[in-house]
């Protein structure tokens, strides 16, 4: 299985919801992923996801 890369967006699952992001940085064993927008911070929402627990939807490469 390929990891992703800077760009690409992603799907995973959280809390039995499948969620789609794009990849913004990448360790050796997860990639940090924005996945929307906060309602009242405005701020981006921010996760991490371990490469085992993702499926890439549309590579940026």
């Amino acid at each position: 299985m390929a990891n992703a890369n800077i760009g690409d967006v992603i799907s995973f699952k959280r809390e039995g919801n499948t969620i789609e992001g794009v990849v913004t940085g990448i360790r050796e064993n997860s990639v940090m992923v924005d996945y929307g927008m906060s309602k009242e911070k405005n701020e981006p929402l921010k996760t991490i996801v371990n490469h085992k627990n993702y499926k890439i939807k549309k590579s940026n490469g």
